[in-house]
């Protein structure tokens, strides 16, 4: 993306002139059967992704595909009601372009959810993950290029990709809430096929606990930028393999709903307490 600055500014400036200037401090984004957290934003302003300027367009079954800006307890944020994937063809530059437009609307928080399939086999589907880092195998990556400094810099250091304090505060929460919150590592796989057993079997082996198809490029743009992020995956089903079952994406769709009630509990509590 050779105009990359400019594109992101024209993007920031039309979403700017719908919502207003008012300071936004979190952006979200909510994942496949996850988008209904936003409907909970009060005084919203809406915009379809096809409305903004360069902006791709979500593809997926579950994914509202607009932005939703308003408050939620007692925060102004930013929430996408679903995301890109590399798997729709997008490259990943691409995919993150919408995390770096909120750098540019001056947002340093960030939370992102997925869903996930669970290879953790003492878990089970239902379980919400917090992710303490990740595992990216695949050799794309969405810095690859030149580099922007006014972004970040050319090098920079992962270990910290997920915010370690608010890691706590969610672990904090939870446990008030009565909420068995997972802690672990999430693996990114490009799809859109899901993984094979033994490509399971691997992720295990590595240290994976979740494996998924996207939230990686995301956080890895945060990073370059300096956000403070978190990361929470629901575990939809068990990964390929460990069940004598086929996979299928009903079925992510369908535990997200079942947990839709302590998944945004924990969301809200964790935007409040920010």
């Amino acid at each position: 993306m050779d105009n990359l600055l400019q594109n992101l500014d024209l993007a920031a400036a039309y979403i700017k002139n719908k919502a207003g200037d008012k300071k936004i401090e979190i952006g979200m984004v909510l994942g496949s059967g996850l988008g209904e957290l936003a409907n909970e934003i009060v005084d919203p302003v809406i915009i379809p992704y096809s409305d903004i300027p360069f902006f791709p367009v979500s593809t997926v079954s579950g994914h509202a595909g607009r932005l939703v800006i308003g408050n939620l307890q007692g925060k102004r944020v930013l929430c996408m009601q679903g995301r890109f994937h590399y798997y729709e063809g997008y490259d990943m530059d691409v995919v993150v372009f919408p995390i770096q437009v909120m750098k540019r609307l001056n947002i340093d928080n960030l939370l992102l959810t997925n869903a996930a399939g669970c290879v953790n086999e003492t878990w089970k589907p239902g379980d919400l993950m917090l992710i303490k880092d990740h595992i990216k195998l695949i050799a794309d990556n969405p810095l690859r290029g030149k580099n922007y400094e006014e972004l970040g810099p050319r090098f920079f250091d992962m270990s910290t990709a997920y915010d370690k304090n608010l890691g706590n505060l969610a672990k904090k929460i939870a446990k008030e809430q009565g909420i068995d919150l997972k802690e672990g590592v999430y693996q990114l796989f490009t799809g859109p096929s899901y993984e094979t057993p033994t490509e399971v079997r691997l992720a295990r082996i590595l240290g994976a606990d979740a494996v998924g198809m996207s939230t990686v490029p995301e956080a890895i743009a945060a990073a370059h930028m300096s956000m403070h992020t978190i990361g929470i995956s629901c575990l939809t089903n068990m990964a390929s393999g460990i069940l004598d079952q086929p996979l299928n994406h009903e079925e992510v769709l369908e535990t997200s709903e079942l947990v839709k009630v302590k998944f945004t509990s924990l969301v809200k509590e964790i935007i409040a307490q920010w």
